[in-house]
Parts: C-alpha cells; structure tokens; sequence
C-alpha cells in the first residue's frame, strides 16, 4: 500500500506552490508515494511549466488521490493570473486550502497533510481571522493540547528539535499566558515525538523564561512558581526532563547531544537557534493533532516569488519527515491500514536518526 500524503499550496503568491514542485520533482521517484495538490490547478499548471519540471498534473474529480500525482481544487473559481502579493483573494484561498485538507486527514482520504506557507498579516487583512496554521489546525481538529515543533539538522548531521510552551504571541504577554498545563502538555508532546521518530532515548530540557532561569526569584518569579512545578509533576510521570535551564547554556547542552528536545518558553526563544543550524531544512510539526501535518520551516517570501530562486530544501524535509512518521503509524500494531512497501529514502532514513 502505497502513502497518500496531501499538500495545500498555501499562498499562491508566495514560494510555496513553487518549492512543493520542486520537491515533488525531487522526490517523485524515492518511493510510490502519492501526492495530492490542493489548490488553483490553471496557477499550478503555468508555474509547472514556467519551473520546466514537466509534472504530470491530472485534475480529480474526487479529494481521493488516483495516480501518483493528482490535483485538487475545492475552490469552484480560479485565480487571476495577475495577482500582486499578499492578495485578499490569494489569502482567503490559501485558508480555504488548508481547511479542506484538514478535512481529507480528518476523514483518512490522506495519511499526511503538508502545508505550505501562509501570510498571517495577509490573511487578516483580506478579513479572515487568524493567529497561524497550528491554531487554525488545532481548533479545527477540536483540540487544545498540541504544540509546535520545529526540528533540523547542521551540515555536520547534528539535530536541534525544538517544542514551544507559547506561540504566536506578543513578547510582553508571554509571561501571563504561560501556564503548567501549556508546559506539561508542550513536554509531554516533545518526549512522545521522540519516540515517534524512533530516538533511542526521550530526555527533554525546558528553558527558563527569564535571563540565568531566574536567579532563584530575583530576575522573576516564573521559574519557581510556574515552570519548575510543571517540570516535578511530569517527572512524577515517570518522563525524563529537567529544567528550568537558562536557555542560552540549555541550547549548547541541546546541541551537544545531552538533550533530545528543548520546550521553549516562546517563539523566538526556540526559534533563534533552530534556525541559525537548520534555516534552510527546517521542519515545522504539529504535535498533538489526530492526523500528520508538517510544513517548511519558512514564510511566503514574497520578494522572490514568481523567479525561480525558491530553495525547496525546507519543502523537501518536510515531505520526508510526513513520510517517515505516516510509515511509522501504519505500519503501528493495531492499525487499520496494510503496511506500504519499504524503499530506500535517504531523507527518510536520517530523519529518525
């Protein structure tokens, strides 16, 4: 049994319909996966050709994918050729893609949805309201314990995995917005993404939130009345964490190898260092939804949409991993689906590594 992985192209005014083609030419020929497109098929048509991939794109009639490469557009009206960046009918697209292959992994007509870039600015200014796709995805999935993760790995094969207490957030708000549960969910999530991904241990590090962890109360209290509670009772659980750290020497130990995962208190606390190793290969992974979902570790970059300079790395890994971890689960005791045949996927391989 082949893998059915679904892709919403995201902004079509951004890079992300462009790495997608250029990842599934990449990859077309690892495996027998199957891929469905979801979005503008005449937009994703010209671009094929613009890119000189030379992709085979049937439209389908059904959400179902049929061949090996197959298109779908929920959206009954096409694009405009002409659009400049950040559209408001670009935007409401791009929501609307992601929601319907939301529904598909919802209703297992996929084993994973990789989703392209969105615009959030964009997205709100066309009217939509939206904090990000992990949010978008977690309400749409009636959950609230999910996480975000982002991992990568330095030239050298060394892995960062980064999980996140708080996301899309206001610096100064951060500290009224965290809470043990946040940070035990965030923990939990990391050390089972651990084992998902097959590691050999689940030890995960949590940052302090402020400078040196707090210094005992005297640079904030968050530390001892929030984080270092979380951290004692989840250890009581029999998971392996330690913390509050300061996270300017928890990421060195990270880096090191002393640590599978690091819970970040917030966006940038986690995100500066993941990326300085991995910015271009980076993988964003929803933790905690009831289907599969990654995506590229960057944004719409509209400044070179449309010319052929998307590096489709980032694309690339997140295929993989959605690859890997839907293998993984099928091929789980218990599951409902036949095993798919075993390929030999560089990418998959070191993902688990």
């Amino acid at each position: 049994m082949s893998l059915k992985i679904g892709i919403s192209l995201g902004d079509f005014t951004g890079i992300g319909p462009e790495t997608a083609l250029k990842a599934i030419a990449a990859d077309l020929e690892l495996d027998q996966t199957r891929y469905l497109l979801i979005g503008d098929i005449n937009q994703t048509r010209t671009l094929n050709q613009r890119l000189g991939l030379d992709l085979p794109l049937p439209i389908n009639e059904k959400s179902e994918p049929s061949g090996r490469l197959s298109f779908w557009n929920p959206e009954t009206a096409p694009l405009p050729s002409d659009l400049g960046a950040g559209a408001p009918l670009a935007a409401r697209a791009a929501v609307a893609w992601l929601h319907q292959g939301a529904q598909l992994a919802l209703k297992h007509g996929i084993d994973a949805l990789v989703t392209a870039p969105v615009n959030k600015e964009s997205i709100i200014r066309a009217g939509v309201p939206f904090v990000g796709q992990t949010e978008f995805l977690s309400q749409l999935a009636g959950t609230n314990k999910t996480a975000m993760m982002l991992l990568g790995h330095d030239n050298r094969g060394v892995w960062l995995r980064v999980a996140l207490a708080t996301t899309h957030l206001p610096l100064k708000d951060v500290s009224s917005q965290l809470t043990r549960k946040n940070i035990e969910v965030a923990v939990e999530l990391a050390s089972q993404a651990c084992l998902d991904l097959g590691l050999p241990r689940a030890r995960v590090g949590v940052c302090g939130l402020n400078p040196h962890a707090g210094e005992g109360g005297q640079m904030g209290t968050e530390e001892q009345t929030t984080i270092s509670p979380a951290i004692s009772e989840l250890q009581r659980r029999g998971i392996d964490v330690c913390g509050p750290i300061s996270a300017d020497a928890l990421f060195y130990y990270a880096y090191k190898g002393d640590y599978d995962a690091v819970v970040a208190m917030y966006h940038d606390q986690g995100l500066v260092p993941l990326k300085m190793i991995a910015f271009e290969h980076g993988v964003n992974w929803t933790l905690g939804l009831p289907f599969i979902r990654t995506s590229p570790d960057h944004g719409t970059a509209y400044d070179i949409a449309g010319q052929n300079k998307a590096n489709p790395s980032s694309m690339r890994a997140a295929l993989s991993l959605a690859r890997q971890l839907a293998r993984k689960r099928i091929e789980a005791p218990g599951s409902k689906h036949q095993a798919p045949e075993k390929h030999e996927d560089p990418n998959f391989r070191k993902n688990a590594e």
